[in-house]
């Protein structure tokens, strides 16, 4: 379906979901709904990324379908306004309070401002483009009291933090009322019989059944309201049946299961409070990037320097940078030199220099010299935002090996309920097969007990048989892995931005290259210059210099360079035009002046003949020869080489040994990019190529190799980028919001390929070692279960075991060396 502008994404903060099986539900309801163009709910992040056409729904409509399904769904993103909570100092009454309020409130862009006496704190919401922080801090200042603009009760607060604790908080909580009971139930069996003890125990397990396990059961009914049963519904069943039927044992003499429910809800909260844990440590890499940022800045303002908040910056302000201090944000060097680490953007432990002119990345560490930068890019548009979004992006996707896990764990829970049903009936039915088994395990097993009632070992088997299951691991599987992998490549430079490129990168079979700024550095210098019948060079680089002045190309850029190093003063060109594929054409001093190739030169009627030699010999050295004519005359050659990357033949080498082929597609003639494509050892050459035949090239290498990669520069090979099955960026500094790439190199370097291909077959490896294991724990246990030989405390301790198991298994990820240096 094609993109128009009223295709829209929205990013969603989905609260109150407990495994795939909620994610799923609500997935299949928003893609159900008319105008949605896809829905991704991501169990692990607990975000929903939503594409959707604007002409047919609105967000109300999403936010309240999913809420409809008893879930909570708020909008991820960024706000015009920001909120923040600072400390007031000075305030002396209510009076005081009154007074800060009403003159804040009052200045341009302040939306609201609430002051509260008792803890003597200020909430203020306010438009960062209207006004600054520090202008509020005046503000109150002349009132007689102190803004402290250091603490902000915001910072530090994380959604994954609170969820964690308040997890932490209900196992403790369980985790010490179970403890008691099993306490007092063993001294009841073994030690001497506790007098109203089966009226105690159901006392001690009121608060883990209807307290800490209350959001478990809220859970279930809205699962089964919506007729999708999740984790949450078998939890429910395997602990509120029991427990119940444990107060039953209260006026009649049957059976109670109090201990055994109140275990199963405790196990299980156990579970949910490691796996939320562990999540949290999958998730680290967003988190870690997010806390690297400086929290203040220095800028000059009217001469003077003083100190702000980051958040605080605008674009245009001055930062100055001393050594050992953070880059507040991105910036450009206005003055001074220094060496930055930059280490987190790019990987490289070098550090860099970093002198006028050049870009700065926020968050890098200056190690040497003092800096001033004037701020280009603040919030949303930074080097770290931008990371962290495709991060997001990432970890919102769909590895398509999960479409297919995701539809058999739809069926999972009702057949699991249809199991449990079953086999509580085949052990009334059949109960002499059920206890000649029963009979077998308990040679063994210490916890199989045969000597109970039919009725009462049919709940218990069929109780264990809920508990056991477990379609967490399933859901968690995927998105677990890439919340590790992405945070890696993240580490190291490779920012991949959809799940689906991961799976696809394991099968290229070739990787197509773009020539300047891919292969090549992409700044190109002259390196020749041969002038026709005695032609003064300083002429021929004023003609040279002064047309190729009004082109973009990087090779224009080079001729003008050379010509202002030799002090020429260029002069003025008018009816400039660039001809695609040929050269340039304008009128000097009003003599018409070209520069090109053979081909310009030939539709001109300007002869080159005798230099054809020429030509060849410097086309064979990987330069390119232009040919510079004035009026009907030709005055000479310049030829122009851009040096190769020092890494790209090792990482060409390597990808031909991983079994990958390798192309180059450039504008170049024939003979320059053999000699280039010679040089790097690159397969197949494909030359001559205008810029809008690229993606033609990239269809004959499907046809060719069926799934084909394409590294480019990320704008003019965007087209490119998109049509190939990977699309690979060189990004350089921060200059990374390349929508047409899957994948974007930070760090400029080819060999960040080789990492990235490593990654990406080491990350599909854990997904798919996670659903081995995640089906093979179900495949094994539930049978276990289902023929009386698995008691149903034990159960919910493997339950809670396997979603770990497959947390753990994508943290291993880390483990795994993704270095160009070696390749698997």
């Amino acid at each position: 379906m094609s993109k128009t502008n009223s295709i829209k994404q929205v990013v969603l903060k989905v609260d109150g979901m407990s495994c795939s099986s909620c994610s799923n539900s609500i997935e299949k309801k928003l893609n159900a709904l008319k105008g949605i163009v896809s829905a991704n709910i991501n169990i692990a992040t607990e975000k929903g990324h939503v594409e959707y056409d604007d002409n047919i729904v609105d967000v109300k409509t999403i936010l309240s379908t999913v809420d409809d399904l008893g879930y909570k769904a708020l909008l991820d993103e960024e706000k015009n306004t920001q909120k923040i909570t600072l400390r007031v100092k000075g305030m002396s009454c209510t009076a005081c309070a009154s007074s800060i309020e009403k003159s804040l409130f009052i200045v341009d862009g302040v939306v609201s401002a609430n002051v509260n006496f008792a803890v003597e704190k200020v909430t203020i919401e306010y438009e960062p483009i209207k006004v600054r922080l520090m202008d509020l801090q005046k503000k109150v200042s002349t009132l007689g009291y102190e803004l402290d603009l250091d603490e902000d009760e915001n910072d530090g607060i994380d959604e994954d933090e609170r969820k964690m604790d308040q997890a932490k908080k209900t196992m403790i909580i369980s985790s010490a009322f179970t403890g008691a009971i099993m306490g007092l139930m063993i001294i009841h069996m073994f030690v001497y019989p506790i007098p109203g003890y089966l009226l105690i125990v159901a006392i001690l397990g009121l608060p883990i059944i209807f307290g800490t396990g209350l959001h478990v059961h809220v859970g279930s009914w809205k699962a089964l309201k919506n007729k999708s049963p999740n984790m949450d519904v078998l939890v429910t069943l395997g602990s509120l049946p029991p427990y119940l039927i444990g107060l039953l044992g209260l006026f009649f003499p049957i059976q109670a299961f109090i201990e055994m429910a109140t275990t199963i809800m405790t196990f299980h909260l156990v579970g949910k409070y490691l796996e939320a844990r562990a999540k949290g440590r999958a998730s680290q890499a967003i988190k870690k990037l997010l806390q690297m940022g400086a929290k203040t800045a220095k800028i000059i303002v009217d001469g003077e320097e003083i100190e702000i908040p980051t958040k605080d910056l605008q674009v245009g302000d001055l930062m100055v940078i001393r050594p050992g201090e953070k880059v507040p944000t991105d910036g450009i060097v206005v003055e001074g030199h220094g060496l930055l680490d930059e280490s987190m953007a790019t990987g490289e432990s070098m550090p860099v220099k970093r002198q006028k002119n050049d870009e700065v990345i926020g968050a890098t560490i200056s190690k040497q010299g003092l800096l001033k930068v004037e701020v280009t890019k603040v919030g949303k548009d930074t080097f770290l935002s931008q990371v962290v979004k495709m991060m997001e992006e990432c970890q919102g996707s769909k590895v398509p090996i999960q479409e297919f896990a995701d539809r058999i764990t739809g069926y999972f829970v009702p057949a699991i309920i249809v199991i449990t049903f079953g086999t509580f009936t085949s052990f009334n039915l059949f109960p002499e097969f059920h206890l000649g088994i029963i009979n077998w395990g308990a040679s063994f097993l210490p916890w199989v007990n045969p000597d109970l009632s039919p009725l009462t070992l049919a709940f218990i088997t069929s109780t264990a048989v809920l508990v056991i299951s477990c379609p967490c691991a399933l859901g968690l599987g995927t998105p677990t892995a890439l919340m590790v992998g992405s945070g890696m490549g993240a580490e190291n430079g490779i920012l991949i931005r959809n799940g689906e490129a991961i799976q696809t990168f394991k099968e290229i079979k070739a990787i197509a290259f773009d020539k300047t700024g891919t292969l090549t550095k992409g700044k190109p210098e002259v390196t020749d210059l041969i002038t026709v019948n005695d032609v003064d060079e300083k002429e021929f680089l004023y003609y040279a210099g002064t047309i190729e002045n009004g082109s973009e190309h990087p090779l224009a850029h080079a001729i003008v360079e050379k010509a202002k190093n030799e002090k020429i003063k260029l002069g003025d060109v008018i009816d400039f035009n660039a001809i695609t594929g040929m050269g340039v054409r304008g009128t000097i001093d009003g003599e018409i002046i070209l520069v090109g190739n053979r081909k310009l030169m030939s539709e001109n009627n300007i002869s080159y003949e005798k230099y054809e030699q020429a030509l060849i010999r410097l086309e064979e050295e990987a330069k390119t020869a232009m040919l510079l004519a004035k009026g009907n005359q030709l005055l000479g050659i310049i030829a122009v080489a851009d040096p190769i990357k020092e890494d790209s033949a090792e990482a060409i080498k390597a990808l031909e040994a991983m079994g990958i082929k390798t192309a180059m597609i450039t504008g170049d003639n024939k003979r320059t990019a053999a000699a280039i494509g010679k040089k790097l050892g690159i397969s197949q050459v494909i030359a001559e190529v205008l810029p809008d035949g690229k993606v033609e090239e990239v269809i004959k290498l499907q046809k060719l190799y069926k799934t084909v990669a394409m590294v480019g520069d990320g704008i003019n090979d965007a087209p490119a980028l998109k049509q190939a099955n990977v699309g690979i960026a060189i990004g350089t500094g921060t200059d990374i919001a390349i929508e047409a790439a899957d994948v974007t190199l930070v760090r400029g370097e080819l060999s960040g390929i080789i990492s990235a291909i490593k990654l990406s077959r080491a990350i599909f490896t854990k997904i798919k070692q996670n659903y081995f294991w995640a089906w093979f724990y179900n495949a094994l246990f539930i049978p276990i279960a289902a023929l009386g030989l698995l008691h149903p405390m034990l159960g919910a301790a493997a339950m809670a075991v396997s979603s770990l198991n497959v947390v753990y298994n994508s943290l291993r990820l880390r483990k795994v060396d993704i270095s160009p240096g070696y390749v698997a």
